[in-house]
């Protein structure tokens, strides 16, 4: 994808923004003809900021990080990004006859690390996300929480400035999934990543976020957005983030039941 980038003050060239989407629509052929799942959706994402897409089931939130991910093409409009973004899943997706360190330096070969630095590389990442001494073990070992650790190294392994990441804590325990939202604040903000994250859970979407978008349902349009600055560290029980998310939870209700209503 391309990348518009700006002239910094040292004379250097630096991103203007970390995904760039410009009236964006998304249709897909259906028994009733072309579908209309998004329409003429723009959002820019800044270098370093923590963007959270929330909406309905069914409202083109993963349709659209598959766009941003250059997984499939819209049907109009333009996105750009700051390079290749790296992509996490729901499903970790890794490969179980690897180990956790293999499977992570799969990533690091790909990107065309040497060899003799991949061990290394990946041991730190390793590090980074809490798992280190995992390097040998095999996927099956790892619990649930593991394995998504294991699966944002293999993200971070691919060195992007731009990690997009579709629901990849929804399928874990309530306590687990409250540590990793510890874990990938604290990379985020280590790292100065840029992440757009997708997810129905209004909480966690205040929790994690600088921004929350939220997507009408069908066809998916940004309804409102949110600017958090509720000051870090945060948690999930937190009064202010209890309280703007009974606002945005109003919100996407209402959403719901224009679109029931149509």
């Amino acid at each position: 994808m391309a990348t518009t980038l700006a002239k910094a003050a040292d004379g250097t060239q630096s991103a203007t923004h970390a995904a760039r989407i410009e009236h964006v629509s998304k249709s897909f052929a259906g028994p009733a003809g072309q579908q209309l799942v998004l329409d003429d959706i723009s959002l820019d994402v800044a270098p370093g900021e923590f963007v959270t897409l929330l909406g309905a089931s069914g409202c083109g939130k993963s349709t659209l990080l598959n766009l941003v991910a250059g997984l499939d093409r819209p049907s109009a409009g333009a996105i750009t990004t700051d390079g290749r973004p790296a992509l996490m899943f729901q499903e970790h997706a890794l490969f179980p006859w690897l180990t956790a360190g293999k499977n992570i330096e799969l990533a690091l070969k790909l990107r065309g690390v040497p060899k003799n630095e991949r061990r290394e590389r990946a041991e730190q990442l390793l590090e980074l996300v809490r798992l280190g001494g995992a390097h040998g073990k095999r996927v099956h070992e790892l619990s649930g929480g593991m394995r998504q650790r294991v699966a944002l190294a293999r993200a971070l392994a691919q060195e992007s400035r731009l990690l997009l990441m579709d629901e990849p804590f929804a399928a874990l325990d309530a306590i687990t999934r409250d540590v990793l939202h510890d874990e990938l604040t604290r990379i985020w903000r280590e790292t100065g990543l840029s992440v757009l994250f997708v997810t129905h859970n209004v909480r966690e979407a205040v929790r994690l976020a600088q921004r929350v978008v939220l997507l009408s349902s069908r066809p998916g349009r940004i309804a409102r957005q949110w600017t958090v600055d509720i000051p870090h560290p945060r948690r999930i029980e937190d009064t202010a983030v209890a309280e703007l998310s009974v606002k945005i939870t109003e919100q996407l209700r209402g959403e719901i039941r224009r679109h029931g209503q149509h």
